[in-house]
């Protein structure tokens, strides 16, 4: 059979929408755009599953391939989840509610597509095609980290352009990585708190969260009268803290500045340990300004502490369709799949 008559398909699941794609045996994404549709998590996991057929079907129509066609599916969902795909058995992120916890996501679209499913969870899935998309055909020779800060701070550790998973599945919570304070911090900031229970990890400055539960609050009292106190919820002023930086408030650099210096923190860690080919960044970063962007990997990277050995031949670099990356990702495991299947 010729490759280019079979297809694996990649979904990304997320609390509000499900995002897929579609790519055939030669490597070739046959969708260019965002393909989102809604995940219905909150409608429990029989709805939730069958949103997920419906985001299939909806990427398949629009390259006209039968679901015939499909040999693999790679699913990524937020963690915590097992290795497997098995959600946690106290919850997760989008997977609160009593009858996703301990449930198998992975087996379950398994069952009902009859084609295997091969499950990564977001961030690796992320992670994953980060490092496809800039290495190409040399992906395979290299080692990439991505750290990817949204809600939380995802991301995911690549070795010769394969997913490092780990035994039990847990490999790459590059957010819940304790990091160095000392300098972090400004005067009488108190020690940032996690919502995992931790204390002083990266999540816990470089995340929405970490905004809203730790820098903002501290940084308005160092700028008495700021706009942004007069919102009546720190939820929605913290959502908002990008915006203002992109129009170089100083509030909001600051807080910034503390979200690269803390990722530049997590990265010279990881120098020692992997010695990456790359040190990828994503997020809302890369839906930010160019302007401001690139100010924000410039900081990471002035805060990222190399060899000179390593400063040599590291790469520093954004995470490029990032809206796509969970997708393209999950969509590329599936295919690596089917060399072992």
């Amino acid at each position: 059979m010729n490759t280019s008559s079979w297809v694996v398909v990649g979904l990304d699941n997320g609390g509000n929408c499900n995002s897929s794609t579609v790519l055939d045996g030669l490597g070739r994404f046959l969708v260019d755009r965002l393909v989102e549709s809604p995940s219905c998590v909150r409608e429990g996991p029989g709805v939730a599953v069958e949103a997920l057929v419906g985001a299939l079907d909806q990427a398949l129509g629009l390259t006209g391939v039968t679901r015939e066609s499909v040999r693999a599916v790679g699913l990524g969902t937020p963690g915590p989840a097992s290795r497997d795909g098995v959600i946690s058995s106290k919850g997760a992120t989008n997977f609160s509610e009593a009858p996703w916890r301990g449930f198998d996501i992975r087996a379950a679209l398994e069952r009902r597509l009859g084609v295997p499913v091969v499950y990564n969870n977001d961030g690796n899935a992320a992670a994953l095609y980060a490092h496809h998309a800039h290495f190409g055909r040399e992906a395979t020779l290299h080692s990439s980290v991505s750290a990817i800060v949204g809600t939380g701070l995802g991301g995911g550790v690549i070795e010769a352009g394969r997913v490092i998973r780990g035994a039990a599945g847990m490999a790459g919570e590059l957010g819940h990585v304790h990091i160095p304070m000392q300098g972090l911090l400004a005067d009488g900031q108190p020690m940032p708190e996690c919502n995992c229970g931790f204390v002083g990890d990266v999540e816990s400055v470089a995340s929405l969260t970490g905004i809203e539960r730790n820098l903002l609050p501290y940084w308005l009292t160092r700028f008495p009268g700021h706009e942004l106190a007069r919102n009546e919820s720190i939820s929605e002023a913290a959502k908002l803290v990008r915006s203002y930086a992109d129009s170089e408030d100083q509030l909001a650099l600051e807080i910034f500045n503390q979200q690269a210096m803390a990722i530049g923190r997590l990265f010279t860690i990881a120098s020692n340990f992997i010695d990456p080919s790359a040190y990828f960044v994503g997020g809302g970063v890369v839906e930010a300004s160019p302007r401001f962007r690139e100010w924000f990997l410039a900081r990471v990277r002035e805060h990222t502490h190399l060899r000179e050995e390593q400063l040599e031949v590291a790469t520093f670099a954004l995470i490029a369709d990032l809206d796509m990356a969970g997708a393209r990702g999950a969509a590329l495991a599936a295919l690596d799949s089917l060399d072992t299947l």
